[in-house]
C-alpha cells in the first residue's frame, strides 16, 4: 500500500519535470493537467484549503515571528550586493511589479512543496526527517541544471518544510519565498545565478 501511495507524488513530479524540459515547448497548454491532478488528489482525500495551509487568520502572528529574521536576511543580502557591486539596477515600479510576481510565484511553489508533496510523503514515510529530506531533494532537483539554484533550494526547501509544520500557513511561506527569490535576483549576478533559469533555459546565454 505504501508503494502505491508514493507513486502519486512521483508521477506529479515527473510531469513537472517533463513540462519544464519538453512539454512546455511542444504542448504549452498541458500544464493545466498538473494542478488538475493535484486538485483531484485533495478532493479524494477531502483536504480543504485550511487543512493545506491556506489560513489567513494565523498570518499576522506568523509574520510577527518571522519578520525579524526576514529583515536581517534582506539587510545582509542587500549589504553584500552593495559591497560587491552586484546590485541590479531596477526602476521602482518595475521592482514593485517584480515583488508582486515573486510573491504569487512563491505561494504557488510553497503550495506544491508543502501543501502537496510534503503532505504526501508524510503519509508514506514514518519519519518526518525522511519526508522533509525527500521533499527538499525533489525541490532542488526541479531547479536543475542550475547549480546555484539547486544549492540554494536544497537547504531552503528543508527549512520550508519545518516552518510549514510549525505554522501550517502557506501565505507566510509564500511571502518569505517571494522576498528571498526577489533578493536573489537583485543581489546575485547573472554570472552566478544565470538569471535564475532552470531547464533548457539555463543553457541560453
Amino acid at each position: 500500500m505504501r508503494k502505491l501511495a508514493i507513486l502519486e507524488p512521483l508521477l506529479v513530479f515527473g510531469l513537472i519535470v517533463a513540462y519544464i524540459w519538453e512539454l512546455r515547448f511542444t504542448h504549452p497548454r498541458c500544464w493545466i493537467a498538473i494542478p488538475a491532478l493535484m486538485l483531484l488528489s485533495h478532493l479524494l482525500r477531502r483536504e480543504g484549503p485550511r487543512a493545506l495551509g491556506f489560513e489567513p487568520r494565523t498570518l499576522r502572528h506568523g509574520l510577527n515571528e518571522l519578520a525579524p529574521l526576514l529583515t536581517l536576511v534582506a539587510l545582509l543580502m542587500l549589504a553584500g550586493g552593495t559591497l560587491l557591486g552586484t546590485l541590479r539596477q531596477t526602476a521602482f515600479d518595475a521592482g514593485l511589479a517584480g515583488l508582486a510576481a515573486y510573491l504569487l510565484w512563491g505561494l504557488t511553489q510553497q503550495y506544491a512543496l508543502n501543501g502537496y508533496f510534503l503532505n504526501r510523503f508524510d503519509a508514506v514515510f514514518s519519519s518526518r526527517a525522511a519526508s522533509s529530506s525527500v521533499t527538499a531533494l525533489l525541490f532542488s532537483a526541479v531547479h536543475a541544471p542550475n547549480p546555484f539554484l539547486m544549492a540554494v533550494t536544497l537547504p531552503l526547501g528543508w527549512c520550508a518544510t519545518l516552518l510549514y509544520r510549525r505554522t501550517r500557513n502557506l501565505y507566510l511561506l509564500g511571502i518569505a519565498h517571494g522576498m528571498i527569490g526577489l533578493l536573489l535576483f537583485v543581489t546575485v549576478p547573472d554570472s552566478v545565478s544565470h538569471h535564475l533559469r532552470v531547464g533548457p533555459g539555463w543553457f541560453r546565454p
